[in-house]
């Protein structure tokens, strides 16, 4: 009997922690103003119970925040050129995550900490000890990120795309790359 009152307590208490996580989630979402130019230096990108896609064309990258609360989705910094002094990225992202896209020839630094990972997937490349670098700190909470230099579509895009066409929900003739994802 007190085995099944301690597995329903612990049922109970996993449920109340996952409703204050999601109320806390809303209370940050109204709190943070995303950022919407594509040539600011610094940014804030949310992702917070909706998909993230944003292009940066920074000509002076200095960093931001990224949140990511049961969302995710794709930071592109690909057209971004970073700041002689490097940038400083802050990450918090709880139940979420995605891809941050960077140049071939970015130096980055992770010190992410938590349950979760962020992992640079990109082949090794010797960077100059002075080169400018993004440095990318925080906390993740069961979320993670991969760095790279490409767009990731998974290994089911292929058959999701065939899945698509099959069913006449996407043209034969359409570039699915300009209707499903601009920033690719």
């Amino acid at each position: 009997m007190a085995i099944k009152r301690i597995i329903g307590l612990g049922i109970a208490g996993m449920g109340a922690g996952m409703v204050a996580a999601a109320a806390t989630a809303l209370n940050v979402k109204r709190s943070l103003v995303p950022t919407t130019d594509p040539s600011a230096d610094e940014i804030v990108a949310v992702a917070i119970f909706e998909p993230l896609e944003f292009h940066s064309t920074s000509r002076n990258f200095r960093g931001g925040r990224l949140e990511c609360w049961y969302g995710g989705g794709v930071l592109d910094l690909r057209d971004a050129t970073l700041a002689p002094e490097g940038a400083t990225l802050q990450v918090r992202a709880v139940f979420g995550g995605g891809q941050i896209l960077v140049p071939a020839d970015w130096k980055v630094v992770s010190t992410v900490r938590g349950m979760g990972g962020l992992q640079d997937i990109r082949d090794a490349k010797g960077h100059a000890a002075d080169a400018p670098e993004l440095v990318i700190e925080g906390i993740l909470i069961a979320a993670g990120f991969a760095v790279s230099s490409e767009l990731d579509r998974g290994e089911d895009w292929e058959a999701d795309l065939q899945s698509l066409r099959d069913n006449n929900e996407l043209e034969l003739e359409a570039d699915p790359t300009l209707e499903m994802n601009p920033i690719s």
